[in-house]
């Protein structure tokens, strides 16, 4: 029995060293005392660029608290950040070539993707919604038939427009845009009558336009967006820490200050959001 005993130890000894080491992303990250984090640069208020030329945003603090807790858990301390900005575009596929360690924007968690990367809990619920020129008197989504939509083309946003359009037999022309910069100057420009995108980042939009009078936020939702943190495929050791992190952050009064910072001392959270905290806050 003695004999019985030691050997199990042995073996779930061993097993542990093994779980530890079989993680690429872990590995490297304890090898060089650095982790990679992609960020965007015009995602507001989540991710994006300071005054101070730094990456800031709700997802940025999130993901520098995830790092801290990392740190900890391979007993790297301090561990370095290393950040490399990202695009709509090359997100994913960067962290698919393990160039970054995690991605930290505004990046919807679907289907279709989960099978290229992994994602961890999600950071953050919101819906799309349309930003409109006031001079369009368009109160609903019924009402933007025959206008002119943009959308950054290949998102989850320009996924969530066509279905609703489908949906409620809505006849309008769809143009597709490489970025919010080229959306809002279409916008301005009056070449387009609105704007398809995560509502939270509509909002900061209409408050940077030349003339936010002019401007608005269709109180319609179109489609769900649940945010999360893209991880490298096949990586479980990896997905685990980053949500044992979340964890951590959702169960204490840190993600409130995280909320707050970026969204404003008199913001709150809406219920869908208090549940996924909640939902997310994993016992040991």
């Amino acid at each position: 029995m003695i004999r019985l005993t030691a050997a199990l130890a042995i073996f779930l000894a061993s097993s542990v060293v093994w779980a530890q080491s079989a993680s690429p992303a872990l590995e490297r990250i304890r090898n060089n005392k650095t982790i990679t984090i992609g960020y965007r640069t015009d995602a507001l208020p989540f991710s994006y660029v300071d005054q101070t030329k730094q990456p800031a945003g709700y997802s940025v603090d999130l993901c520098k608290r995830v790092a801290a807790s990392i740190g900890r858990q391979v007993k790297i301390q301090p561990l370095a950040i290393k950040w490399v900005a990202t695009t709509s575009q090359n997100r994913l596929e960067l962290v698919q070539k393990r160039q970054i360690d995690m991605e930290c924007g505004s990046t919807t968690a679907t289907l279709s993707r989960m099978a290229q990367v992994d994602f961890s809990s999600p950071i953050f619920v919101d819906t799309t919604g349309l930003l409109v020129r006031r001079s369009n008197s368009a109160s609903n989504f019924a009402a933007m038939a025959g206008k002119r939509i943009a959308v950054i083309a290949g998102t989850t946003n320009q996924r969530a427009l066509e279905t609703a359009m489908t949906r409620q037999a809505v006849k309008a022309t769809v143009v597709t845009v490489k970025n919010r910069e080229e959306a809002v100057a279409a916008l301005e420009a009056g070449s387009i009558d609105a704007f398809a995108g995560d509502k939270v980042l509509l909002h900061g939009l209409a408050r940077k336009v030349k003339d936010p009078s002019q401007y608005g936020v269709m109180d319609e939702d179109l489609g769900f967006e649940p945010y999360a943190i893209a991880l490298p495929h096949d990586d479980a050791a990896m997905r685990l820490a980053v949500n044992r992190a979340l964890s951590e952050i959702y169960s204490s009064t840190v993600i409130a200050d995280i909320f707050r910072a970026a969204f404003g001392r008199d913001a709150q959270p809406t219920q869908a959001l208090l549940i996924m905290y909640g939902i997310a806050s994993y016992p040991e």
